[in-house]
């Protein structure tokens, strides 16, 4: 009868290295694929077209063109802009974009009285591919 031994032979360390490395390129890719979902809500705020009603506006007085539905908010204060965060999980492997102004969802999904303006969906959908780039640009490079 004939006997077979085998012997795993561990190669942790390396293992554990690989890893790491991998570990420390997708924290950085999370970071930065939150940054790119986040910088284009607020551009799009900021810097997007809008075909809606100008009106005048009190307290401090000024004129204000509007967004139409569809179209992302325009900005009039800066508040939502400035309430556009990205938080990371603390293990760095998950990550955020959340509006944390008090109106952000009624301008995101609309009401009763007035269509939607999206543009955390928007930013996110518009991002997918460059995303999805980086992620096989991090995996080929290992």
């Amino acid at each position: 009868m004939a006997r077979v031994k085998t012997q795993v032979i561990s190669k942790k360390p390396r293992y554990n290295q690989v890893i790491k490395d991998y570990t420390a390129d997708a924290r950085q890719l999370v970071g930065r694929a939150g940054n790119l979902v986040r910088n284009t809500a607020v551009n799009s705020i900021n810097q997007g077209a809008k075909s809606g009603v100008t009106y005048e506006k009190y307290n401090p007085r000024r004129t204000h063109k509007a967004s139409a539905a569809g179209e992302p908010p325009a900005t009039d204060t800066g508040f939502l802009v400035s309430n556009i965060f990205l938080n990371v999980d603390t293990d760095g492997l998950g990550a955020s974009v959340e509006s944390r102004a008090d109106y952000s969802s009624f301008l995101e999904f609309g009401t009763s009285k007035m269509g939607a303006r999206p543009f955390m969906q928007p930013a996110l959908e518009e991002n997918k591919p460059r995303i999805r780039r980086l992620a096989q640009q991090m995996v080929k490079a290992k």
